[in-house]
């Protein structure tokens, strides 16, 4: 048997303030990511900071998930 090798793909975000906590959260679609507070597990419970899914500045936006951008141009895609 022979081993394939996949090719590992490494996903970033960019990362912007959160205007609640000041941590460096990833924005992914125009929102800053779901986090907790600096310090929210101290006493064991989970909780989000006010700031998370909060809509993010202009200029944050990654503009997929996948990596995929779509071309901004009108018109019929390519298929291959």
């Amino acid at each position: 048997m022979s081993s394939l090798s996949r090719p590992s793909f490494v996903s970033s975000s960019r990362r912007r303030s959160c205007p609640e906590c000041r941590r460096e959260i990833a924005v992914v679609a125009g929102r800053f990511a779901r986090h907790d507070p600096q310090g929210a597990r101290g006493s064991g419970e989970l909780v989000s900071c006010p700031g998370s899914r909060r809509q993010a500045e202009l200029g944050a936006v990654q503009p997929s998930l996948d990596g995929y951008v779509q071309p901004e141009f009108p018109g019929q895609l390519p298929l291959f």
